[in-house]
């Protein structure tokens, strides 16, 4: 296949994958209007896992093995799916999608913070420091907490929960199971079984209520749990192995724009100048943060935590196993 050729597969991959995870937050929403936010969780954790798990054994591969193993699955599945999913969808009762695809690209400000905190980002560069710093401005600027009418609320702090999340989830994942000789498909569809069976746990304080099963819940229950849960994460790691990590880190910014212009123009969703300044804002803080913060000679999954992995398990991170 010739250069032009991979690159017009590498780039329909990209497109495909922003679309998909950008939509994420359009199907919540629509998913929203017939099921609890506990309902909706366990139905993306539910379907993800089940068409991973046919996957895994369609390319002959086992589950993990082992109680350690586990253990440190179960940990991961609870702060990267099953607690961040559930977040998404109790926010998303009071913020737009397209706001909340804006939120969920804090991740990687967050896990500068998490380094922070755990002294494994030592001697911070300045230009990550003020990326670090602008990120959360346009956060605030997004929330605008000095207007009545701003989005502050627990809706928003729900959302901004999920993405700090996901930098704690994406840290444990990077220390306890990568690179450990377990199949990425294995790994990330015994993660979905697991964030399925901590959701089931709690689905009698809030999962058991009437629901509408209208056809368009109902598809948008089935979109996000086979598309924007289980299928991104083979098309992830394809990118990553094929591409690098360099383009797949493209989807990472491209993610709240996606959402953003799906909820302005499928649901008519309002939005105004200071979001999309925000927005602006946040992205190039982000920016700040991941490039300067990349080393050379790093294997390709490094410095793509938080941009990539927006809205997906960390155990996608690792592409020892293409298939």
């Amino acid at each position: 296949m010739g250069s032009s050729a991979r690159a017009l597969r590498g780039g329909l991959r990209v497109a495909v994958l922003a679309l998909l995870w950008g939509s994420t937050f359009l199907w919540i929403e629509l998913a929203l209007r017939g099921l609890s936010p506990l309902q909706v969780t366990f139905a993306r954790c539910f379907l993800g896992a089940l068409v991973l798990t046919v996957a895994c054994r369609a390319t002959g591969r086992r589950m993990p093995r082992g109680a350690a193993v586990w253990r440190r699955i179960l940990v991961a599945a609870f702060f990267c799916n099953a607690l961040p999913f559930a977040l998404f969808s109790l926010g998303q009762q009071t913020v737009d999608s397209g706001l909340a695809g804006v939120l969920n690209a804090t991740t990687p400000l967050w896990s500068v913070v998490l380094g922070l905190a755990l002294g494994s980002e030592r001697g911070l560069r300045p230009a990550r420091l003020a990326g670090l710093l602008l990120g959360f401005a346009g956060t605030v600027v997004i929330l605008a907490p000095w207007r009545s009418a701003g989005a502050v609320g627990w809706g928003a702090l729900a959302i901004l929960g999920a993405a700090a999340s996901y930098a704690v989830a994406f840290t444990y994942m990077g220390r306890t199971l990568a690179g450990r000789g377990t199949p990425t498909i294995s790994l990330s569809a015994a993660q979905l079984v697991a964030a399925s069976g901590l959701t089931a746990v709690v689905m009698p304080f809030g999962g058991l209520e009437a629901i509408d099963p209208g056809p368009a819940v109902l598809t948008a229950a089935v979109v996000l749990g086979v598309l924007c849960t289980a299928v991104t994460f083979h098309l992830t790691y394809r990118i990553i192995n094929d591409e690098g990590a360099t383009n797949a880190a493209v989807v990472g910014y491209l993610l709240p724009v996606v959402s953003v212009l799906l909820g302005a123009v499928l649901l008519d969703e309002h939005l105004s100048l200071r979001v999309v300044l925000g927005m602006a804002v946040v992205l190039v803080g982000v920016g700040m943060t991941r490039r300067t913060g990349a080393t050379a000679g790093k294997p390709a999954t490094e410095g793509v935590t938080g941009d990539v992995t927006a809205d997906a398990p960390a155990a996608l991170r690792h592409p020892e196993d293409t298939r």
